[in-house]
C-alpha cells in the first residue's frame, strides 16, 4: 500500500522563495545541458573527467528541481492562525536565552522552508530540537533544549508574532 505523499506547510514568503529557487535551478539546468553537450562534442575521449563532472553536476540540479517540484506539489500555504495565543508554523518568535540574557528572533517554519536560503530572518524547522519544543508554547513559557553536544540550553518565549 502506497502512502499519500504528506503535506507540506509554507508561510506564503517560503513558498514563493521556493519558487524562485526552482526557476534558477531550472536555469542552472539549462546551462548545464548546454555545457554537457559541449563537453560531449569536444570529448574524444570516453574518460574524460570533464565530461563525468558535466553529467554529475546536471544530475545534482535535475535532483534538485525534482524535489523542489515536490515539495511545491504537497505544499499548503498557511493563512489564518487559530492558535490560541500560542507558537505554531509562520510564527516569528523572540525568544530569550536565560543563560546568556541574548534575545533572538527566529520564525518556525517547515523542514523544507528551513533549508532555502533567503529572507531577512533566521529561520528554524519545528522538527529541530528547538523548534519541536518551541510548538504549541504561549508567551512567556520557559523551555529546556538538549542539544547533540549533550549541553542544554535554556529559552523563554519572549513574544510571539503572525
Amino acid at each position: 500500500m502506497v502512502q499519500a505523499p504528506r503535506q507540506v506547510k509554507l508561510t506564503r514568503e517560503g513558498f514563493e522563495r521556493l519558487q524562485r529557487t526552482l526557476a534558477q535551478e531550472q536555469a542552472r539546468l539549462a546551462e548545464a545541458t548546454r555545457i554537457l553537450q559541449e563537453q560531449m562534442e569536444t570529448s574524444a575521449d570516453t574518460e574524460d573527467t570533464g565530461l563525468e563532472d558535466a553529467k554529475r553536476e546536471k544530475m545534482g540540479i535535475e535532483a534538485r528541481i525534482e524535489e523542489l517540484e515536490e515539495t511545491l506539489a504537497r505544499a499548503s500555504i498557511i493563512e489564518d492562525h487559530e492558535n490560541d495565543g500560542r507558537v505554531e508554523l509562520g510564527a516569528v518568535v523572540t525568544l530569550a536565552n536565560e543563560a546568556t540574557k541574548k534575545d533572538m528572533r527566529v520564525q518556525v517554519v517547515s523542514a523544507p522552508e528551513a533549508t532555502v536560503l533567503g529572507g531577512g530572518l533566521p529561520r528554524i524547522s519545528e522538527d529541530s530540537p528547538v523548534g519541536k519544543e518551541l510548538m504549541g508554547r504561549k508567551k512567556g513559557e520557559a523551555f529546556v533544549v538538549n542539544l547533540d553536544n549533550g549541553k542544554q540550553v535554556k529559552y523563554r518565549v519572549q513574544n510571539i508574532e503572525y
